[in-house]
């Protein structure tokens, strides 16, 4: 019918099929090509038992092999007609081998064989000389080296396809991972800076909405202030941006975020920042050297924030082998203390992921205080 796709015979099918002819058809050749001789019951009843043998094969290897075996084991002896019989045996045999069954099918071949040498020997009559037996132990003993190889192969390409499934498994989960770890990463960066940098122009629009009349000049510095805040949000934004289109463009130019930096970004804040360096600076891993000025970065704002502070306190400890941060305000506000919050949690993934720590909370002396710790891995 159109449309409809032809059913596929198996090989497997078509294999017993094309033996079972071939047997059936040995015994009627035989007896057109060899008028003279009459045929047995032995002729007509065990070609008839291999076929039946070669059919149950697959679910009954070695009883199927056994089966076959005496079949020709009685037929070539007893019957007339020499029909073609071998090939069920080689079938039995070969399925024997390559289900597993490879020491089963040895023992039976050899077995075998030692029945043939020993009727031939104990017979008046030699059915087989001597090529004819080193052929038919050749074909058996080949026959089941393919059987055996033939359930290598299928072992090998079972296992290569495991493995193919199980690299391709792990390399959609890296990826997975990766872009998981890049998503919270994006997601930190433009936290800290487009939270802070909008945080600070907010805090200093409404300083110039109150300064605006009385004392202009402040507002102007206000202002001032609302330009350049706006100016580092544009370009911290189109910097992430142009990662997640990945253009070769040129990115905005501009210094990156250092604690070499750290006054500036202390004078933009609108707070009061006293900053103590405590230690010998010297250069930073880039990562440790980023993550601090985050964490700084994000401590202040929430500082505007939150806290109600006009001042805070910055310390910045050089040691042999860590930083060490601590930022405190006075202020009488308090910080949100919910998990689901981003500020603490993004600072706190920053120091985890260089193998450091951080703690965010309540003075006793009043205000609040972010303490973090990184390591500074080996940098002398």
């Amino acid at each position: 019918m159109p449309g409809v796709e032809p059913r596929r015979i198996p090989i497997e099918t078509a294999v017993t099929v094309l033996v079972i002819l071939t047997v059936l058809a040995g015994t009627v050749t035989m007896a057109v090509l060899r008028p003279e001789v009459t045929p047995n019951v032995w002729d007509y009843t065990m070609p008839p038992v291999a076929c039946a043998a070669a059919v149950f094969r697959r679910r009954f290897p070695i009883s199927a092999l056994l089966l076959a075996g005496a079949a020709a084991g009685f037929y070539y002896p007893m019957a007339r007609l020499d029909g073609w019989i071998l090939l069920a045996v080689l079938l039995t045999l070969f399925t024997a081998a390559d289900l597993g069954h490879l020491a089963a099918a040895a023992t039976i071949t050899v077995a075998g064989l030692l029945a043939v040498t020993l009727g031939e020997v104990n017979s008046p009559i030699r059915h087989l000389d001597d090529s004819q037996f080193l052929l038919l132990g050749g074909w058996v003993f080949a026959t089941l080296a393919m059987g055996g190889m033939s359930r290598n192969r299928r072992a090998y390409l079972a296992e290569a396809g495991r493995r193919l499934a199980e690299a391709e498994r792990t390399r959609e989960e890296e990826a997975r991972r990766r872009a998981a770890e890049e998503r919270l990463r994006i997601a930190r960066e433009l936290h800290d800076t487009l939270g802070h940098n909008i945080s600070m122009i907010n805090v200093q629009a409404g300083a110039a909405l109150h300064r605006i009349k009385d004392r202009p000049g402040q507002a102007e510095t206000a202002l001032a202030t609302i330009k350049e805040a706006s100016k580092e949000a544009l370009r911290e934004l189109r910097a992430t941006l142009g990662v997640l289109r990945q253009v070769d463009e040129d990115s905005p130019t501009g210094p990156a975020p250092s604690l070499a930096r750290i006054r500036e970004l202390a004078d933009r804040i609108g707070l009061s920042v006293r900053i103590e360096i405590l230690g010998e600076p010297r250069a930073l891993p880039a990562e440790v050297d980023h993550a601090a000025v985050r964490i700084i970065q994000e401590a202040l704002t929430n500082v505007t924030r939150h806290s109600g502070a006009g001042a805070a306190e910055v310390v910045i400890r050089y040691g042999d082998a860590d930083l060490t941060l601590r930022i405190d305000d006075h202020g009488p506000g308090a910080w949100p203390r919910s998990e689901t919050g981003f500020g603490i949690i993004g600072m706190r993934e920053r120091a985890t992921a260089l193998g450091g720590s951080l703690e965010a909370g309540d003075r006793h002396t009043g205000g609040f205080r972010v303490s973090a710790r990184l390591p500074l891995r080996g940098i002398s």
